[in-house]
């Protein structure tokens, strides 16, 4: 895992109204344990989190910023798989699975994680049904994340991909006080591995949403005009 002790922080999150969910199923005794594990870590704008192929040993709960989970593909191609919003929790499913990281998660911004050893987990997972029901819960969510996305991004053609990742981006990120350009700011690049296509096909099929004035265009800023319709050709595929 790529972080360091000068990574470590003592910003004032309150960490237990945070992770509620997984917070609320424990007893005092639980909690006061859970509390004395996790540490808190900063990560820099593309710093990497943990790579594909590292031993699972914690795990993390974005508190600010924005994470991305991606695979390294053929020819050095990458395909992001997932993007982390506050408050969501990664990098647990590959030690329960008894399995090295399948992905590489990186900082899409300056971030804060909540570090939690997974031995720890492990321990109160065995002590409390509840929060076994917890884990149980949120591996079935991102299954069926995963599953959607994977048959969105082989069945629908590149209109569709990227109409749904704009969506999406829109979903987990929302939008700045103009209620309709997107709280996040991607490279093409990053926007193609999101939709599954080369970044020429991104440039070319955003330039053809601004044309229809679905969208409008301004650096890496992107303003949601005709959001209906995007909806339109996400669904159409």
């Amino acid at each position: 895992m790529a972080k360091s002790s000068n990574n470590r922080i003592n910003i004032n999150f309150n960490v237990p109204e945070l992770i509620a969910d997984m917070w609320a199923p424990l007893t005092v005794e639980q909690q006061a344990y859970l509390s004395s594990q996790f540490i808190l870590q900063s990560y820099k704008k593309n710093e990497v989190i943990h790579y594909e192929g590292e031993t699972p040993t914690h795990m993390m709960c974005l508190l600010s910023g924005k994470v991305k989970i991606f695979k390294e593909g053929v020819g050095g191609r990458s395909q992001i798989i997932r993007m982390i919003k506050p408050v969501e929790y990664f990098g647990y499913r590959a030690y329960f699975a008894e399995q090295d990281y399948v992905t590489t998660a990186a900082a899409f911004e300056p971030s804060v994680i909540c570090l939690i050893p997974m031995t720890a987990i492990n321990s109160l997972v065995s002590q409390n049904n509840d929060l076994c029901r917890f884990f149980m819960r949120q591996m079935s969510i991102d299954q069926c994340y995963s599953d959607e996305r994977t048959v969105n991004l082989t069945q629908k053609h590149i209109r569709g991909r990227l109409a749904e990742a704009l969506l999406v981006l829109k979903e987990s990120y929302g939008l700045e006080e103009d209620e309709s350009t997107l709280s996040i700011y991607l490279s093409r690049e990053d926007l193609a591995s999101l939709s599954n296509m080369t970044t020429s096909n991104a440039i070319r099929t955003l330039s053809q949403f601004a044309t229809e004035k679905l969208i409008a265009i301004d650096g890496r800023k992107i303003k949601l005009i005709d959001e209906e319709k995007l909806k339109k050709i996400s669904k159409i595929g």
